[in-house]
């Protein structure tokens, strides 16, 4: 079998060529494509503008119309337009000034504030969001490139025995039939389908990657080929105890998509108490000063300074004030439903992705301590029954496509591994924020 030995050489130097990274690609790291994510993300930025925009908005709110100025000339007498034939006739200029209805003013600019106090919890939220689509995202770019790797790697396996069987057959000196040749070249052509399925999923999760991380100064990027060691915020969380972790209860009520909800709720209740302000009258004050010129033999008239007021009365409320306060009423229970089906939605997405995390290492632990070897333990026992021709070739085959889809199914317990601590870490993201602070206070 010397040339069995020759042709595992080059097996060998075919795998160190396929782990070789391809020159002019910068590599990039799990948290430098987060890093990247955060710094170039348009809607951060947008949150920052509207931020800004909502406490513009609420200065504004909090001052008073701007009066009102208005100029004219009062019973001018139209036969001769005269201005001194009447003394009534009169240059009349007023200024107005209208004061909103009880508090409005001042709830219109809570609300603004409550409304603005809003976006840091949303930017906290979708920074969390980055990091869990990245890191799935750069996770299966990784998962389709090592999947490629590890079958370009027993391709060269297989077509060695692909070429052992055609000697063995040609030599007419072993068990080789024709039919194992073909089995040979028909499972040289199913890697080849496998390798053009996963081309072409990791250029779609490149894609995808791209539209986070891409950059003028990172035009073109390969995944660094360090798998990241992503650990669980708080991983007492997953003791299997019956009954919810009141600590989790806590985490997801301070988690910022359920603080933004609430800083929701606290404005949808200040446009109740904006909606009852409607019953109070609206008031209107005004002043005019009337000038009058000499009558016509030069006697003097007295001007005229006239000062009022005016309010509107809200008499017929019931299908106006009342259902305006119904609607405000109606929004505030809707945005409590939000909240209750949000933490309804994180608590079940975090029992599921608990339970699937204690079965991935589960699954883990037994392909690294046991399975693994037992198939590769086969494979080796199958081809040296072959080479003596003891054993089928049919079985050898089955057994190392046995052995690679073993390897390539521990990648996908590693990734799913890694993908599910994302998602966890993501329910979780409160208790990292509070770990960053302490550490922040230690230092």
């Amino acid at each position: 079998m010397k040339l069995f030995n020759d042709h595992l050489w080059g097996v060998a130097l075919l795998g160190f060529a396929c782990v070789c990274p391809v020159y002019g690609q910068i590599p990039l790291s799990l948290e430098q494509a987060i890093s990247l994510a955060h710094k170039h993300d348009p809607w951060l930025e947008g949150s920052h503008h509207r931020e800004q925009a909502l406490t513009a908005r609420g200065i504004a709110v909090g001052e008073l119309p701007d009066p009102r100025v208005s100029l004219g000339l009062a019973n001018l007498p139209v036969d001769s337009l005269e201005f001194d034939q009447e003394p009534m006739t009169q240059f009349r200029v007023g200024v107005s000034q209208t004061f909103p209805r009880g508090d409005s003013q001042a709830l219109q600019r809570r609300q603004l504030e409550q409304l603005r106090d809003q976006q840091p919890h949303m930017r906290r939220d979708r920074e969390a969001t980055i990091r869990l689509e990245v890191t799935q995202l750069w996770l299966e770019s990784y998962r389709h490139r090592e999947a490629i790797r590890l079958i370009d790697r027993d391709r060269a396996l297989f077509e060695h025995l692909a070429d052992v069987a055609e000697a063995s057959y040609t030599s007419a000196l072993g068990q080789t039939s024709q039919q194992d040749l073909v089995r040979a070249q028909l499972e040289l052509t199913r890697l080849d389908d496998r390798l053009a399925v996963l081309q072409s999923r990791r250029e779609a999760a490149r894609a995808q990657l791209s539209e986070w991380v891409i950059t003028r100064s990172l035009e073109g990027f390969t995944i660094s080929d360090a798998l990241p060691d992503l650990s669980l915020v708080l991983p007492e969380l997953l003791s299997e105890q019956g009954g919810e972790d009141p600590r989790l209860r806590q985490l997801l009520l301070t988690h910022p998509r359920i603080q933004a909800i609430d800083q929701k709720i606290v404005a949808s209740s200040t446009s109740i108490d904006l909606a009852r302000q409607k019953y109070k009258p609206q008031w209107d004050l005004n002043a005019n000063y009337g000038y009058r010129d000499n009558d016509p033999v030069g006697r003097d008239r007295s001007d005229f300074l006239s000062v009022g007021v005016s309010f509107d009365l809200p008499l017929f409320t019931t299908n106006r004030q009342d259902k305006e306060v119904d609607a405000a009423t109606a929004s505030a229970a809707a945005a409590k439903t939000e909240r209750a089906l949000a933490l309804r939605s994180m608590r079940a997405g975090f029992k599921a992705a608990k339970s699937r995390l204690l079965r991935l290492s589960q699954r883990k632990t037994l392909y690294e301590n046991r399975l693994l070897r037992e198939i590769h333990d086969q494979a080796e026992a199958s081809l040296m029954a072959y080479t003596h021709d003891a054993g089928d070739f049919a079985e050898v085959v089955r057994a190392r496509i046995a052995e690679l889809n073993a390897h390539i199914e521990l990648l996908n317990i590693d990734i799913e591994r890694l993908k599910t601590i994302a998602e966890l870490n993501y329910f979780l993201v409160a208790g990292r924020d509070g770990q960053k602070k302490g550490q922040g206070h230690e230092n």
